[in-house]
């Protein structure tokens, strides 16, 4: 079998998307045996997903006519073409998104489900926690409301940025990492207000977004501990190590990072500095299914529980799930109650949702194909023009 086409497909597939400029870049590769594998490279904010598209549009030439199954040849080939940027980030979104579509293809020619090529089942669904269910929400009451409302749905962990009234934009709008005291007294007060409105057999998760310098993080980690939160995610930017390492000694919420980390090199220092209970790599931007699970198991090493990020689209709720399905150190997979409509418009059958979990299908790869019809119907309007 030899690939003979890869082809970038920027979205916006719903209303939704529209709105927010949200591109969901997948990615479709063919073969000379009619096999074709889907994967997903999305990537946002600041247009994102069309950078990963155009690279991968660079990237196709050295792709065609190679063997498929070679997914780790391939994944170091690419990954070492662009050395001299650094092969973090751009590059690691361009090879998440090939490296997602050669597993389905591999899937698909074998007959098997992407986590029995992987190594095999350790639970039969996998367990969600939910994001996005805060839509509309303003004041406290408005965020217990629809707490409330999503465990009564099933979800028996949920997470929220409460501070997003001051500190928006998320993660690029990082300049004095400081928040009012009446910010951040509002934030606590939705806090405890979604605490006292799901109880304490709920884990209520925090984002921080990484928008904190270290004094103002280690201030409203502590502050967090007081409700006992399951984590603080990302509470200083990703860059610096050392300031991770301070808020890290200095609170006493579980801290949890990942989303912006690349490759298994770069969560090293996490591991062997003990800088994190939790973390939370992204499979559509680390490197995909391969990384994701190379990455999984370094942290098994450590004991640290491994819940993928998961806020682009549908291919990455589905390859993160496949490849959590293989692993003993999951937590749970990031799923978006706001996302829902738009992951199902993308796909050729409804993800099966059902008591807070995900019960993927049966059928060999990612058990899911694109409508490809819908997708040439709802075009990103810049790449389409």
């Amino acid at each position: 079998m030899k690939i003979t086409d890869v082809k970038p497909i920027p979205t916006q597939p719903t209303e939704y998307s529209r709105r927010s400029s949200r591109t969901w870049t997948f990615v479709r590769i063919d073969t000379d045996e009619d096999v074709t594998g889907f994967g997903e490279a999305t990537n946002y904010p600041g247009g994102g997903s069309l950078v990963v598209a155009s690279t991968i549009n660079l990237v196709r030439e050295a792709l065609i006519g190679e063997d498929p199954f070679d997914i780790d040849r391939l994944w170091h080939k690419i990954f070492r073409r662009y050395t001299y940027l650094g092969s973090r980030g751009l590059v690691t979104a361009v090879i998440s998104g090939i490296d997602i579509a050669l597993w389905d293809i591999k899937g698909k020619a074998l007959g098997k489900p992407v986590h029995d090529i992987l190594g095999g089942r350790f639970r039969d669904s996998i367990a969600l926690y939910a994001n996005g269910w805060f839509t509309g929400c303003e004041t406290p009451e408005d965020f217990a409301r629809a707490a409330a409302e999503t465990v009564a749905a099933g979800y028996s962990a949920i997470k929220f940025d409460p501070f997003t009234h001051e500190m928006e934009p998320f993660h690029t709008g990082y300049v004095s990492g400081q928040i009012s005291a009446e910010g951040e007294d509002l934030g606590m007060a939705k806090v405890e207000a979604v605490r006292d409105a799901v109880g304490m057999n709920v884990d209520v998760l925090i984002d921080a977004h990484g928008h904190y310098n270290v004094p103002t993080a280690i201030r409203i980690g502590n502050r967090l501990a007081e409700f006992e939160v399951g984590w603080y995610e990302e509470p200083v930017p990703p860059e610096s190590y050392e300031a991770l390492a301070q808020v890290r000694q200095n609170v006493a919420a579980p801290i949890c990072v990942g989303e912006r980390l690349f490759t298994r090199y770069d969560f090293v220092p996490i591991f062997e500095k003990r800088l994190a209970d939790y973390i939370m790599p992204d499979v559509v931007w680390t490197g995909g299914i391969s990384e994701l699970r190379k990455i999984a198991t370094m942290a098994e090493a450590y004991y640290i529980p491994v819940s993928p990020h998961n806020a682009m689209g549908s291919i990455q709720i589905v390859a993160g799930a496949h490849t959590m399905m293989t692993v003993p150190n999951f937590y749970r997979l990031e799923f978006s109650l706001a996302a829902l409509e738009g992951y199902n418009a993308v796909l050729d059958k409804p993800l099966d949702i059902r008591d807070g979990a995900l019960h993927l299908p049966s059928g060999p790869g990612l058990g899911f194909d694109l409508d490809l019809e819908f997708l040439e119907a709802n075009p990103d309007p810049i790449w389409a023009g």
